[in-house]
C-alpha cells in the first residue's frame, strides 16, 4: 500500500490511535452501556410520572378569560351596519369575514407551557440524544471493521452491512423523536394563539388538552422504543459479534 499511496507516518499513527479509541469505546458500549441503559429505561417506564392513568391530571390551565360581550346602541348598530355594507361592496363580496380579537398583550402575562409535559420532555430528550451519539460510535466501529472489497467470501461482510444499516435506522428514528417534540410545541403555540384571538370558541381550548394528552402518550411510547432499540442492538451485535469482528477467515491483512 505504501508504494501506491504515500502516507505520513505521524498522521498514520494518529489515525491508528483514533481507530483504537473508537474500538475500545464501541466494545464497551455494546458489552456494558447498552444493557445498563436498557435496564434504566425499563425502570423509568415504571415511574409514576409516566404512568398517570387519569390524563386529566396533566391538563394545564389556559389563563385566557372570555371577554364580556360589547353592547351597541341603536345608533351604533346602524352605523356599523352601513360600514359593514360599504366594506362588502368595496371587497366585491357579500360574505362576512371573521377577523377575531386583536391581541396586544396577554391579560395574565406570558402564557405558560404545560409544566408536567415540559418536565417529562426534559427527561426524555437527553435519552434520545444519548442513543443517537452512542449509535454513531458503534456504527463507526463496525464500518472500520469492514474489509476491502473482494470477490466471494462476503457473508460476514453482509452481516456487517446489515448491522450498520440497523444502527443508521435507529439513529434516524431517534432524530425523528426530537422533531416530534418540536412539532408539539409549535402546534400548541398556534392553538393558544387561536384561543387568544377567538376566546369564545371552546373547541380551540379542548384541542389544546387533546394535544397535551396525545403528547404525553407519545412520550411514553418514545421511552419504550428507546429501551427496545437498546435491547435489539445489544442482542443483534452479540449474536453476530464473531462475524462482525472477523468477517473473513483470513482478513487480517485485508483490513483498511
Amino acid at each position: 500500500m505504501s508504494s501506491l499511496l504515500k502516507v505520513d507516518n505521524e498522521m498514520k499513527t494518529k489515525v491508528d490511535a483514533f481507530r483504537e479509541r473508537i474500538t475500545s469505546e464501541a466494545e464497551d458500549l455494546v458489552a456494558c452501556f447498552f444493557p445498563k441503559k436498557l435496564l434504566e429505561l425499563d425502570h423509568f417506564l415504571k415511574d409514576p410520572i409516566i404512568n398517570i392513568a387519569n390524563l386529566k391530571e396533566i391538563h394545564s390551565e389556559i389563563n385566557l378569560t372570555v371577554p364580556d360581550p360589547i353592547l351597541l346602541s341603536n345608533l351604533q348598530d346602524g352605523l356599523e351596519a352601513q360600514n359593514a355594507k360599504k366594506r362588502k361592496l368595496e371587497d366585491g363580496g357579500g360574505e362576512d369575514k371573521v377577523t377575531g380579537t386583536k391581541v396586544f398583550v396577554m391579560p395574565g402575562g406570558m402564557m405558560k407551557s404545560n409544566g408536567t409535559l415540559v418536565d417529562l420532555i426534559e427527561k426524555v430528550k437527553p435519552e434520545i440524544r444519548t442513543l443517537i451519539e452512542k449509535c454513531n460510535t458503534v456504527k463507526m466501529w463496525v464500518q472500520l471493521l469492514i474489509p476491502r472489497i473482494e470477490d466471494g467470501n462476503n457473508f460476514g461482510v453482509s452481516i456487517q452491512e446489515e448491522t450498520v444499516a440497523e444502527l443508521r435506522t435507529v439513529e434516524g428514528e431517534a432524530a425523528s423523536y426530537l422533531d416530534q417534540i418540536s412539532r408539539y410545541y409549535i402546534t400548541r403555540a398556534k392553538l393558544v394563539s387561536k384561543i387568544a384571538k377567538y376566546p369564545h370558541v371552546e373547541d380551540y381550548r379542548r384541542t389544546v388538552t387533546e394535544i397535551d394528552e396525545k403528547e404525553y402518550i407519545s412520550l411514553k411510547i418514545i421511552v419504550s422504543e428507546l429501551r427496545n432499540q437498546y435491547v435489539t442492538l445489544h442482542d443483534m451485535i452479540l449474536k453476530n459479534i464473531e462475524k462482525i469482528k472477523k468477517p473473513r477467515s483470513s482478513n487480517t491483512e485485508a483490513l483498511y
